[in-house]
């Protein structure tokens, strides 16, 4: 099985996102448990890694009036990672008011922390879904982005 950052991410949004009292579970549990669904310790590290980089940027966040009147340039390494749909679909959930400028920096700094040489639209959503997740009073964006996602894969399979 072939599985990268993303997928243990994933797992464990998905399995704890409705169990918060699980969510206090110790790291040694929570490596025992994701290397028990298959999961490689190189993944596992980076995961519980890119976690901790969540957790740090929420604390460094700040709200800047400018920040909701300029204008976002990408820089080359991001336009190198993130194609022009990923960019251009960040800039509609901002515009939308899903993401706050701020918001958009974490969710591009989070993206960039997964290493993968290319990032898609399906991974920014999970990235958005689980920066939104983290910081406490999203819960109306949360939602939002939810139904975005899931309204998307329904019109899929039709």
């Amino acid at each position: 099985m072939k599985e990268n950052v993303l997928d243990v991410l994933m797992y464990l949004f998905e399995t704890y996102v409705d169990a918060e009292d699980q969510a206090d579970s110790d790291e040694a549990e929570l490596r025992e448990e994701l290397s028990r669904a298959g999961f490689h310790d190189t993944e596992i590290e980076h995961a519980l890694s890119w976690l901790d980089g969540l957790s740090a940027n929420n604390d460094l966040i700040s709200h800047n009036a400018q920040t909701e009147r300029g204008t976002r340039v990408f820089t080359d390494l991001e336009c190198a990672r993130i194609d022009v749909d990923g960019r251009g679909y960040l800039l509609y959930l901002e515009q939308i008011g899903i993401l706050l400028p701020e918001q958009r920096e974490l969710v591009v700094d989070r993206l960039l922390a997964l290493e993968a040489p290319e990032i898609d639209i399906e991974q920014i959503k999970w990235v958005v879904m689980m920066v939104l997740f983290s910081q406490p009073g999203q819960e109306q964006a949360f939602s939002r982005m939810e139904d975005l996602v899931f309204e998307e894969c329904e019109g899929a399979l039709h």
